[in-house]
């Protein structure tokens, strides 16, 4: 392999020059790469024939015939995008194993949405998260809320940096421009979300897992064999300074504390009291209560399966410490001066930026070490990184903007719009996160994963705290509920604007930010912020008048096997079943030809939930009316594309919600064997690194 001389790259990044040799792709790179995408577009493509994608349920919930391991895959490769490949080796080669633990941690609240919240959801029949607390506290103002902060979290969390992280792979591989990637990728990404739904989402995550998994096994391999196994790494790591530390400083040196999970809780970069709480609160909010990852669960045939899809994604999380954080720390030791760069002017000689390089430990890794084809695979899997997460953001964003927040502009919206603004919001969410991506370049010196933690930590414990109340809590109610997010809101805003107003320090620089930025870690704040927003809530909820319990069957943890009908706040108490009168999103049962119900309660002939979207419900018309006018070639072409061809002409009903949470006994049993094995997993891992 020949040496590079500096590399141009225009846009954001200057001149920068690489310690690596030129990422020519060769034949055998090209070919892996080739086969990946023929791959990922026939499991599409069956995906979407298989799956009718002319009606809300089909394309938003896959019909809801999801198996376990499905739902478990998704969830996992809807979590691991490009940015954890890029944000944890990044974290771990600058300050050691901790950050594994936000993956660790992810087994507690994947036992706890599995076991807790999804049969909640379930028997509520609720589709989006917002949609459970419209059910939950009437009123639209916290649905409403909610839709658009998970929006505006998605665009500043998820889809940004996976794009970035993306971006930074392909062009320290390629040499491209850093929003020529991106603009690329998203092409990609879009092509068979905006078509296919959520099952071609699931069923590509499904296929891409694999490849994830297969990629990141052997690249893990390669680098502990490179670096001559685990106890060299822990030897060589401590060693890896970089040649030019600013003067009297500590900066480039690594951490005394690398190999510990837990830390000091006053000077550990990762304390441990915000580790074991603080995170806890991040993770239920991500985990539990966000739309992205419930989604799948709510995608799944039964309880069963989606427990089991739990169990599955968080069996599955073990694997990052290896594959991505310690891969990140071993890139550290091969390449000291740039993965570890601490003087500004040599980091923007290496990367570009002045706060650190530590965000191309794992490409620059992959192209040193990988053989050609297997730098072809490795190159595949970020692309289906970055491709997984982003279409499971993408289909979730627009399920929100669909169903909670269009729908309330339009009422009398038909199947044939709705999926046509879902589709359309995909494309406006893609420029927007566009836009913000200079914003993650340089935010969070230089880790992204960083980055990522602290958004989350000012916007997210008051979500967490909202959702667990409603859940355990029934006398919480409306007003408690949205003045707590509102006040929560202000806090945590005012702390991120504060955090992007100062910035931080370079290294060697006095610190010049006031004591509540740098004093208070982010996950101290979010465990201030979740206590500060609890107090709120239960102060203004015993000053207004409760809920009746009448409208709060099947939506908390204690009337979640009710078979009491339910009233919904503000909604008449009962309507009959009407077959052609259902709607996506209805919580009727469906009846068969001998008017034997499908779903539902099945020993009282009906559904265990009877309530219905009111003035919002979304009526099932036929969607072959609207195309029947015009019988262009180009139109009928976009009906198909779309799912909705107008030439099917015994299109179904799309089928109810399911509120049975019944178990079978045997299945019950295994799935909750398999979740006490991996918290005993879980605390054995904290236990050795501790």
């Amino acid at each position: 392999m020949t040496t590079a001389g500096p590399s141009e790259t225009t846009g954001l990044l200057t001149t920068r020059q690489t310690l690596l040799p030129e990422a020519g792709l060769e034949t055998a790179d090209i070919a892996v790469i080739a086969v990946y995408f023929v791959l990922i577009l026939a499991v599409g493509l069956w995906a979407m024939c298989r799956t009718d994608r002319s009606n809300v349920s089909g394309f938003f919930l896959a019909g809801r015939n999801i198996t376990w391991f499905p739902v478990g895959a998704s969830l996992f490769s809807s979590n691991i995008g490009s940015g954890h490949f890029v944000g944890l080796a990044g974290t771990g080669a600058a300050a050691g194993i901790a950050v594994g633990a936000f993956e660790w941690n992810a087994m507690l609240t994947l036992v706890l949405l599995g076991w807790i919240f999804a049969p909640v959801y379930i028997a509520a029949g609720v589709v989006t998260m917002p949609e459970y607390l419209q059910k939950r506290f009437g009123g639209q103002r916290i649905q409403v809320y909610l839709s658009v902060l998970s929006l505006l979290l998605y665009i500043f969390t998820k889809v940004s940096a996976d794009l970035f992280a993306g971006a930074i792979f392909i062009q320290e591989a390629l040499g491209w421009n850093l929003y020529v990637a991106m603009i690329i990728l998203l092409a990609i990404t879009a092509l068979y979300t905006v078509t296919g739904g959520l099952a071609a989402v699931i069923y590509t995550d499904t296929a891409q897992t694999f490849i994830m998994l297969g990629g990141a096994f052997v690249m893990m391999i390669l680098a502990f064999i490179d670096v001559g196994g685990y106890e060299n790494m822990q030897k060589l790591y401590m060693e890896a300074i970089p040649s030019i530390v600013p003067n009297n400083t500590q900066c480039g040196v690594p951490r005394a504390d690398s190999f510990n999970v837990l830390r000091d809780p006053i000077n550990g970069d990762l304390p441990w009291p915000g580790l074991t709480f603080g995170l806890t609160i991040l993770a239920v909010w991500y985990w539990c209560t966000d739309q992205v990852i419930v989604q799948r669960t709510l995608a799944a045939k039964n309880l069963s399966h989606a427990k089991g899809g739990c169990v599955t994604a968080g069996l599955l999380k073990i694997l990052p410490m290896y594959m991505m954080v310690m891969v990140g720390m071993i890139s550290r030791i091969k390449f000291t001066d740039a993965v570890a760069c601490a003087d500004p002017d040599e980091c923007r000689k290496y990367c570009g930026t002045a706060v650190g390089c530590s965000n191309v430990a794992y490409p620059k890794l992959v192209l040193e070490i990988m053989p050609t084809g297997l730098r072809g695979l490795l190159l595949a899997v970020m692309m289906a990184a970055l491709m997984s997460s982003l279409t499971s953001v993408f289909n979730s964003a627009s399920t929100l903007f669909t169903c909670d927040l269009w729908q309330k502009m339009r009422k009398d919206a038909n199947q044939w719009e709705l999926m046509i603004v879902g589709r359309v919001f995909i494309l406006f969410m893609v420029g927007v996160s566009i836009a913000w991506v200079p914003i993650v370049q340089a935010s969070a010196n230089g880790q992204l994963f960083d980055y990522i933690q602290s958004i989350t930590s000012y916007l997210g414990p008051p979500i967490m705290v909202v959702f667990v109340m409603g859940v355990f809590w029934p006398r919480l109610n409306e007003p408690g509920a949205f003045w707590s997010l509102m006040c929560g809101l202000v806090v945590g805003v005012t702390r991120m604007i504060m955090d992007f107003a100062y910035g931080a320090p370079l290294c060697g620089e006095p610190e010049f930010r006031p004591a509540v930025l740098y004093k208070v870690h982010y996950l101290y704040f979010a465990m201030i912020l979740a206590a500060v927003t609890a107090i709120i809530a239960v102060i203004v909820t015993l000053m207004t008048p409760r809920i009746e319990p009448e409208h709060l069957y099947r939506l908390t943890w204690g009337t979640r096997h009710s078979k009491q009908e339910r009233v919904d706040i503000g909604e008449p108490i009962i309507r009959k079943n009407n077959e052609n009168n259902m709607t996506g999103f209805s919580n009727q049962a469906v009846t068969d030809d001998d008017d034997q119900p499908v779903d539902g309660d099945a020993e009282n002939g009906k559904a265990t939930n009877s309530t219905e979207h009111g003035p919002e419900k979304m009526e099932i018309e036929d969607v072959t009316k609207e195309p029947e006018e015009s019988t262009s070639i180009c139109r009928k072409a976009l009906n198909l594309f779309c799912g909705l061809d107008s030439r099917k002409k015994d299109q179904k009903p799309p089928p109810a919600v399911i509120t049975d949470i019944t178990e079978n006994k045997t299945s019950a049993t295994l799935v909750n064997v398999a979740g006490a094995g991996m918290i005993c997993a879980m605390m054995f891992l904290f236990g050795y690194y501790a």
